[in-house]
């Protein structure tokens, strides 16, 4: 098992930048493929970036078009956290945030992603 806690939301003005942290316990986590997605209520969960483990603490980071550019994730293996550093945003950014943690799976797909933490909101005012 795998347990992830996200923390760092809250509530910024438009252009302002936050950081996320997903801090994970429980299991050896080094070699698990990570994901942060975001949901508004009543709609499904978006992924915003895969980060793939494929070897010894080396990652592929895999972007969706909608945050490529402003949102930069990063993981320190030391720690057994990933980051999610959000630039530039904007009220339609508003969401709760999710990581996600699979031994295998790194695709888009939410249903798929085995372990999730309890997400944190962050809410951007124009």
């Amino acid at each position: 098992q795998v347990q992830l806690a996200e923390s760092g939301g809250g509530l910024v003005q438009a252009g302002e930048s936050v950081r996320l942290s997903c801090a994970a316990s429980g299991r050896a986590f080094g070699n698990y493929h990570v994901a942060w997605f975001r949901q508004v209520p009543g709609r499904e969960r978006e992924p915003l970036v895969r980060i793939r483990w494929i070897g010894t603490a080396t990652y592929v980071k895999d972007y969706a078009d909608s945050v490529k550019g402003r949102f930069t994730a990063s993981r320190d293996h030391r720690v057994d956290t990933v980051y999610l550093q959000m630039d530039g945003l904007q009220p339609e950014d508003t969401a709760v945030y999710f990581c996600a943690a699979d031994e295998s799976y790194y695709g888009t797909r939410a249903s798929d992603w085995t372990y999730w933490g309890q997400g944190t909101q962050v809410t951007v005012s124009s």
